[in-house]
């Protein structure tokens, strides 16, 4: 009785006519033994087998078939060492009767991370130029991980995670979806233990020390079918999360987004078909302008089972045609799990088509300033392991990170730990600023329209509304640059304040706002605090426009309004010196909207020099405060 073992099995498929199975031996009480342990092997009698085969080798200890049956026998009981043991032996004695044994033993070690000895045996096992094109192709695929793992666990990178506990981890899974800019808020997916396959939206709150026990989100989010992959909006304001097989759907998953008002979230609403595709669209995360979506897809056009694609948000609020990240980031496996960093050029994903540790391992690429993305950068062993690695968040600072992992130690499956981010793989320095809007009178909350405008490019870097509830809003911005802040909400005189993120103050304290919006009415005044003017000049500088666009369409919206244009100077230099200086900057705003459109008789321009101070001019900060331009309104 002829046995055809796993080993055998690949003789007989991978290689030539010149290449025969193993002679039975010749001695004869051997091969009656050999074929009693066949025929138990047949049966799954392991242990029966192991047995017959201990007598064979007594009888003949060069029967190489008896090894490579045993080699079968305990790669079928999963105990790959023995396996290995086995098969070792056979090759020992004859290396060129049974090629594919080296192919067996170098996946064995692979799977056992023993680099150097599958590497040898997979070159051992090309050198007998097998037929089968899949095992070549996994051969040479795997002795390139080979070096790349081996040099991974070489140099081992700073990794010591932290379950978040119990109140956020449980029996089932639990995979991180978004953190706020302040860590104070969390959004996950869980998908229960009890219900294989359903998963579900949870969020959870801290302030300080640990969270919060999770709380499941509320229809019409949750819905009674499935959603997952879900990204908070940077302003806290929407969520775009991934629903499937919904009524309103164009494929298998979709896109969605949702709006908050208070604590109620809106009907999710589909993002529509230029978003979305027939095929499977999942994964967004969202940038921190709020202008660049980032999501996963699998519609054609790819370069592999599925890839990382964006799509840009254009002035009249669609969105632009979905645009592939190409090659280095996308590769002919799948790349899962995007999450663009605050800073907007540092990708986080995972990919089990780029070499790595395991299945799927966790990537970092960087967006250079001519627009194209680095080649990819392995987060590094141990964040990495031989599983599957795919959920992971940054916090807005960068220095830490949160995974979803399958760990031992855990409350369930797959929980999410918090971790310190290795320095090499930190994205640039980005903080955030949190602040209330309220009527200056009352100090109810308002929802007010804000923009924050980099005072260099003069450009919005992002818009966004308070929230009407509590009149919160938080944003996230890069460090060590200077910013506009213009608020505004009808029945209100718009706000404006300027102040500077230097990375030694804020991403330790990130800046805190309060911004008091005062009524519309005659008499009141507004300081316009992004108009600038060079030391004792009254040319406006540059980066006075986006100050005076918004004074415009202010001006613009209150058609019946009539204002006075302010100039005040400090107590530095002669009375008159002021005055005339006071007087021509105001003068400089004036002409400024009188060329775009206004009616000489709305406004009017007048300098009052250093009689009117806000602050003593006994200090440079109440001297800088003095120094200002503002409105008044004469009537309405």
């Amino acid at each position: 009785m002829r046995f055809f073992t796993k080993i055998f099995l690949l003789i007989i498929l991978s290689f030539p006519a010149g290449y025969a199975l193993a002679q039975e031996g010749t001695n004869p009480k051997a091969d009656r033994l050999f074929e009693k342990a066949e025929q138990a092997y047949g049966r799954r009698d392991y242990t029966l087998a192991v047995r017959q085969i201990e007598e064979v080798l007594k009888e003949d200890p060069s029967y190489v078939n008896a090894y490579l049956l045993k080699g079968d026998i305990f790669y079928d009981l999963k105990q790959p060492d023995k396996a290995i043991d086995a098969y070792t032996q056979a090759v020992s004695i004859d290396s060129t009767e049974f090629p594919p044994a080296f192919y067996i033993m170098a996946n064995l070690q692979f799977e056992l991370e023993r680099y150097d000895d599958a590497k040898r045996n997979y070159a051992i096992y090309l050198g007998f130029l097998p037929k089968s094109q899949t095992e070549i192709r996994k051969s040479e695929r795997n002795m390139t991980l080979c070096d790349v793992r081996k040099e991974l666990k070489s140099h081992p990178v700073a990794f010591n995670p932290v379950n978040l506990g119990p109140n956020i981890n449980s029996e089932g899974s639990e995979y991180i979806n978004s953190v706020s800019l302040d860590e104070e808020l969390m959004f996950f997916t869980r998908r229960e233990k009890e219900l294989a396959g359903h998963e579900s939206f949870y969020f959870a709150r801290k302030k300080e020390g640990p969270w919060n026990p999770a709380i499941e989100m509320s229809p019409p989010v949750n819905s009674p079918g499935n959603q997952g992959a879900m990204c908070l909006s940077p302003d806290g304001m929407s969520i775009y999360m991934t629903c499937c097989s919904r009524r309103d759907s164009y494929g298998s998953c979709d896109l969605y987004v949702s709006h908050r008002r208070g604590s109620q979230w809106s009907e999710p609403e589909n993002l529509g078909d230029i978003l979305n595709s027939t095929a499977w669209d999942s994964q967004p995360c969202l940038s921190a302008d709020g202008r660049t979506l980032y999501f996963v897809s699998t519609r054609r056009g790819g370069f592999g089972g599925s890839d990382i694609w964006k799509s840009v948000l254009q002035d009249d609020g669609s969105w632009s045609q979905p645009q592939n990240l190409g090659e280095p980031i996308n590769s002919t496996g799948e790349e899962m799990a995007p999450f663009i960093h605050q800073d907007g050029r540092t990708l986080y994903f995972s990919s089990n088509g780029l070499p790595g540790m395991g299945g799927a391992d966790l990537f970092i690429s960087r967006l250079d300033p001519s627009g194209k993305w680095s080649v990819p950068t392995n987060i590094g062993y141990p964040v990495n392991t031989k599983n599957d690695e795919i959920n992971l968040v940054i916090n807005t600072g960068g220095d830490a990170a949160y995974i979803s992992s399958a760990k031992d130690g855990g409350f369930g499956n797959i929980d999410i730990y918090r971790f310190e981010l290795p320095q090499e793989v930190r994205p640039a320095h980005v903080s955030y600023v949190k602040g209330l809007v309220f009527d200056k009178t009352d100090h109810h909350p308002l929802s007010a329209d804000f923009e924050l405008i980099d005072l260099k490019t003069g450009k919005v870097v992002v818009s966004s509304v308070s929230d009407a509830a509590d009149g919160s809003f938080i944003l996230s911005l890069p460090v060590d640059q200077d910013y506009a802040l213009n608020v505004s909400c009808k029945g209100y005189l718009f706000y404006s304040r300027n102040f500077s993120m230097k990375a030694e103050e804020v991403v330790k304290s990130p800046l805190t706002l309060e911004v008091p919006m005062q009524p519309v009415a005659v008499g009141e005044k507004v300081v316009l605090r992004n108009i600038f003017f060079a030391t004792d000049k009254y040319e406006l500088q540059p980066e006075s426009m986006a100050e005076l666009d918004k004074l415009l369409e202010f001006l613009k919206r209150n058609p019946s309004m009539v204002i006075e244009i302010g100039g005040h100077t400090d107590n530095v230099g002669t009375d008159a010196h002021n005055l005339e200086l006071s007087q021509n900057r105001a003068n400089s705003v004036f002409k400024y909207l009188l060329e775009k459109g206004i009616p000489a008789q709305r406004l009017s321009a007048k300098g009052y020099g250093k009689s009117v101070p806000m602050e003593s001019n006994d200090t440079p900060e109440g001297r800088a405060s003095n120094r200002r331009t503002e409105f008044k309104v004469v009537s309405k």
